[in-house]
């Protein structure tokens, strides 16, 4: 396939993926008030992924932590898979699929919230962390693909994207890791007694001022 010919193909995969964006703009909102409510009680955000949706999961800690659109608190949140020498050393000691399951186990409290992201839905490792949050108490969520996969059956609320390419459902993991960080900190302030920010005006003066 030529660079054109993919252009088009892929193009017409992410309208799919923009589609399925809107119809659960409700269900990420949701889960932006729902992690203010974990993180003003104590509790933390713990995420996974493997490969690209690696990379898509540090992305989100890294708004978390740092900020997206405005000024407020960080939030406590950790990509698993950043944490390289722990990584290694439990896949040496009690294999590859131990090696979230286990940081989870250790870091993981009843009522925090697990992210997982998977373009497949059935990483092997990913699976096995979602159990052990289960059996430790945590909320599992998901972003993976829309096709019938395990991930999705252990969590217990998922945002799916339609493939039928890993980059389309990933790209789309990007936009609602993004819509994400909005719906926190769209609530983020009202949790706290403050005023909600108004995340209009704040892109307009970021804008203004590059």
């Amino acid at each position: 396939m030529g660079t054109r010919a993919y252009v088009r193909e892929h193009v017409g995969e992410l309208r799919g993926v923009l589609a399925a964006l809107q119809r659960q703009a409700d269900r990420l909102d949701r889960w932006g008030r729902e992690l203010v409510e974990v993180v003003d009680g104590g509790g933390r955000l713990l995420v996974a992924g493997n490969g690209g949706s690696a990379a898509e999961a540090q992305h989100l800690t890294a708004e978390l932590v740092g900020r997206f659109l405005g000024e407020r608190r960080p939030l406590s949140a950790i990509s698993l898979h950043a944490e390289t020498s722990t990584v290694t050393a439990i896949a040496n000691d009690y294999g590859v699929e131990e090696v979230f399951a286990r940081q989870v186990e250790g870091h993981g409290r009843p009522g925090d919230v697990l992210l997982l992201l998977s373009a497949s839905g059935r990483s092997a490792n990913l699976l096995r962390a979602a159990e052990r949050a289960r059996e430790c108490g945590l909320r599992v969520w998901a972003m993976t693909t829309s096709a019938p996969n395990p991930l999705v059956d252990l969590a217990d609320d998922a945002v799916v994207m339609p493939g039928p390419s890993t980059s389309a459902v990933q790209e789309g993991h990007l936009m609602a890791v993004h819509t994400l960080c909005v719906a926190v900190e769209a609530h983020l302030p009202a949790a706290r007694g403050t005023r909600a920010m108004d995340l209009t005006a704040v892109r307009s003066r970021r804008e203004a001022s590059a």
